[in-house]
């Protein structure tokens, strides 16, 4: 769910010049590459949410993991977005797309598999949790800034909204799956051996990604940027400056960023407010999880229908208007009936997160020139994740402090809130995708 204040720096720079990349067909399905990256994020997806389900509750079931313990379990794991997250776009445009995806998959995929091979021997440790967790999220860092970075040079410009909503869906129906399995496994298995599920899962994710062709024609996955080793701290500020300098762009990011914020609040204490406090199963917190993915998925197939109807920006500002304060059920979560009503504002708020990834991740990459993918993608990652990390963090000291109901709560308002930033720039008047001459360079300051 990835799948964003901020002072205005100056004006961004404008890019060296770079010829475009070849234009694909307008369906993405046509083109080969990106075919296997889909398939090949399916299974990827797969693992991470079986993964989202079974580690913490590792941490609770097996482990005996208090509030304030689960919720570092949850910041640890999106930390590496702030300490590296920034850097790593720059990296990421300058190595080959093709060999970051398969090297990130191979590291998460081996990191998951000392889970369940520690909890045989019997020496499995928070600690161990907490080093799985840090480390896997430093390869997703590298996976996720590449995957974002190489999509508009697979498909083109004019396959971008199709292809996000592939992809949107695809996360989705990971979250519907994964997690609706991961509560299932949970159930018939234990949580450290489900874990086995998640390494299994990236490390076929690698493999499938070796069939992505590394040179030659606009499917290639190639380097992000122009020859030269130029320096990486201009390179990444220049960066900074194109997503904080521009209106738009800083709108999405603020907006974004509040999203995740309270999503995380409130997903971090889902485990112990289910398990510990009402007596709910496993099964019914994947459940609960899945509901929400299903929720994602319809708001990501119906994005490009009502953004063709209404607009870009429009849809944005509807959806956030209407559906942001869905927010405010989730935290009437209980056993009975409340269970349902909670249920619903969960699947509400994630449908608008679903047209939100789809609408928002089209605009900020059309108004981005291929040169500047990589650290405009690693800018908002860092941003994003950044509000995961502190969302987990904030989780787990009101859970610890306070109570896990006041965790939830504070979540769903910030959720309720989160689309004003958007809702008050002028992303709500925007119909359409920036046309040709804006995707030349980097998008002007507004």
């Amino acid at each position: 769910m990835e799948p964003s204040a901020h002072s205005s720096p100056p004006p961004p720079a404008r890019p060296s010049a770079q010829p475009s990349s070849p234009s694909p067909p307008d369906s993405p399905w046509r083109v080969r590459d990106f075919r296997v990256l889909f398939s090949a994020t399916a299974l990827s997806q797969l693992g991470t949410n079986v993964g989202y389900v079974a580690v913490p509750l590792v941490a609770v079931t097996a482990l005996d993991a208090r509030p304030g313990q689960v919720g570092a379990l949850a910041t640890l794991s999106m930390v590496a977005f702030l300490l590296i997250g920034l850097p790593a776009g720059a990296w990421v445009d300058r190595m080959r797309h093709r060999r970051v995806l398969i090297a990130a998959d191979l590291v998460r995929g081996s990191l998951y598999a000392t889970v369940p091979l520690a909890w045989w021997l019997e020496c499995l440790t928070l600690g161990q949790l907490y080093a799985v967790v840090f480390l896997n999220g430093c390869a997703t860092v590298f996976f996720d800034v590449a995957s974002q970075s190489v999509l508009p040079q697979l498909v083109g410009r004019n396959g971008l909204v199709r292809a996000n909503a592939a992809m949107v869906t695809l996360m989705a129906a990971g979250n519907v799956a994964g997690r609706g399995a991961g509560g299932g496994l949970m159930v018939l298995l234990t949580a450290p051996v489900a874990v086995v599920c998640t390494a299994v899962s990236y490390m076929a994710s690698a493999l499938r990604l070796t069939a992505v062709r590394g040179a030659g024609g606009h499917g290639s996955v190639g380097r992000g940027a122009p020859s030269g080793r130029p320096r990486l701290g201009p390179q990444i500020a220049e960066g900074l400056r194109h997503v904080l300098g521009n209106k738009e762009l800083r709108a999405l990011a603020l907006t974004a960023s509040l999203s995740n914020l309270g999503s995380q609040i409130v997903n971090t204490m889902l485990p112990v407010l289910f398990v510990s406090e009402l007596g709910l199963t496993a099964g019914a917190l994947g459940l609960f999880w899945a509901v929400g993915g299903v929720g994602m998925l319809l708001g990501a197939r119906c994005a490009r229908v009502i953004a063709a109807r209404v607009g870009f920006g429009r849809a944005l500002g509807l959806a956030g208007l209407c559906l942001a304060p869905a927010g405010l059920l989730v935290p009437l979560v209980d056993r009975g009936p409340w269970l349902y009503v909670a249920g619903a504002g969960w699947l509400l708020a994630l449908f608008k997160t679903g047209m939100d990834n789809v609408l928002g991740v089209s605009l900020r990459q059309g108004m981005t020139s291929d040169a500047l993918l990589g650290r405009m993608n690693a800018t908002f990652r860092f941003l994003l994740s950044g509000a995961l990390a502190i969302g987990a963090a904030v989780s787990g000291l009101v859970g610890e402090v306070g109570s896990v109901r006041g965790a939830v709560w504070t979540g769903g308002v910030i959720m309720a809130l989160a689309f004003l930033p958007v809702f008050l720039s002028p992303v709500r008047k925007r119909r359409e995708l920036p046309g040709p001459a804006r995707q030349a360079g980097a998008a002007p300051a507004k």
